[in-house]
């Protein structure tokens, strides 16, 4: 079967969700709808590719279903065709995980982030069978790597398997391991996209197609033009500013990074990141100063730069 042709270059950001008091809701927070697609709509204007909904960094699993399907229904909308909206369709099982999917074509979703099983720790052809599943809604899908939460590894031989499934188009990578973006380029025709911003440059300098993960919600248009210089084959360009970015990246990373780039954003002042929806608590203190260092560092760097460039 001939393979799903579908342009993935790119930054696509893990979205983060807002969220607004209101004591009729779960847990004491709304999602505030108004502010995650003015959000959504910023990223956009300041270059990126497409948004990503309904991703860990939009705490999906935090969510009612009423409000995860609205959150891609507010992201289509807010995107408006400039560009994709690839939205996240993880579920515990394919039944469950196919049911979001086809509520993201319903929706207008261009494709789809889907995890292997979720909180099973399935077997490989129960991996499989997962993915064939959710490809029968006919929409492209990232398969995403995530070992750490999933404690299922698609690893290079998984991945080329999975690759067989025309829908699944490309794999999200965030083992941490760089050799794999060129031993799965080898061993199968799949696009190979960035999934762990602190991993970003080496990613796309060994052939990476695009970036798909969270620091771009505070820093979109640096964000765009590391990926731009390198794709440009300007090399030392992008590894300064990524060199001045990425101790901040890093908590991409780290198990709170859902709290973390939401105060890297409330920071960096462009758009708005906010609360957490329990079981994600606030950081705590010594977290919080090291988060505000490391985005103050970036900041900086970034003042200082636009000043030369500007002069």
């Amino acid at each position: 079967m001939t393979k799903q042709a579908f342009d993935l270059g790119g930054v696509i950001v893990a979205t983060t969700l807002a969220f607004k008091k209101d004591t009729s809701a779960p847990a004491g927070l709304a999602v505030d709808y108004d502010k995650f697609a003015a959000h959504c709509d910023w990223l956009i204007s300041n270059g990126c590719r497409g948004v990503g909904p309904n991703g860990s960094l939009g705490e999906y699993s935090s969510l009612t279903d009423d409000e995860r399907r609205k959150v891609v229904q507010v992201a289509v909308e807010a995107v408006d065709g400039r560009g994709l909206v690839i939205a996240g369709v993880h579920g515990v099982g394919w039944h469950q995980a196919k049911q979001w999917a086809q509520y993201a074509k319903d929706d207008g979703a261009d494709g789809v982030l889907l995890l292997p099983p979720t909180i099973y720790r399935a077997n490989e052809s129960e991996v499989v069978e997962h993915y064939q599943h959710v490809a029968e809604v006919g929409l492209p899908i990232m398969a995403y790597n995530n070992p750490f939460d999933t404690k299922v590894d698609l690893v290079p031989s998984l991945v080329a398997k999975l690759a067989e499934i025309p829908e699944v188009v490309a794999i999200k990578e965030f083992s941490g391991d760089i050799r794999r973006v060129l031993e799965i380029k080898e061993l199968c025709d799949i696009d190979v996209i960035s999934g762990a911003d602190d991993l970003l440059f080496e990613s796309l300098v060994v052939g990476a197609t695009g970036w798909f993960a969270g620091y771009p919600n505070a820093f979109p248009r640096e964000a765009v033009e590391i990926y731009d210089l390198v794709k440009a084959g300007k090399i030392p360009e992008a590894l300064e500013l990524y060199t001045n970015l990425v101790a901040v990246f890093r908590w991409d990373s780290k198990t709170e990074f859902v709290q973390a780039i939401k105060l890297s954003v409330d920071l960096a002042g462009g758009s708005y990141g906010g609360p957490t929806r329990p079981p994600r608590g606030p950081l705590n203190a010594a977290q919080e100063a090291q988060v505000r260092a490391d985005t103050k560092k970036a900041l900086d760097y970034l003042s200082t730069r636009r000043v030369i460039v500007a002069a």
